[in-house]
């Protein structure tokens, strides 16, 4: 469990770099990460569709909202994936 939660802080960390996400990485002290996204993103749904698309697994927790989880079977290639993923999507 301490390697998940230390691979959300990186999550969190890498996300809140991201233009549009909002997001403050020192509040996330578990394995979960939920964020909201403002400006030019597309709805959440939307997002979680497109990060799919790139092998990454994502919940909308509401209509700007969404929601990712660490686990045993997420390790840190797949954090890097997921940041680059949005960063793709967002077209950094």
């Amino acid at each position: 469990l301490p390697e998940d939660h230390a691979r959300a802080k990186k999550l969190a960390e890498g996300l809140a770099g991201i233009k549009g996400i909002a997001l403050d990485a020192s509040a996330v002290e578990t394995n979960i990460v939920i964020f909201c996204l403002e400006g030019k993103w597309a709805a959440a749904q939307d997002v979680v569709a497109k990060l799919s698309s790139h092998g990454v697994l994502a919940g909308a927790a509401g209509p700007a909202s969404i929601r990712m989880v660490t686990h045993a079977d997420v390790g840190d290639a797949d954090v890097e994936r997921a940041l680059n993923a949005f960063r793709e999507i967002a077209g950094h």
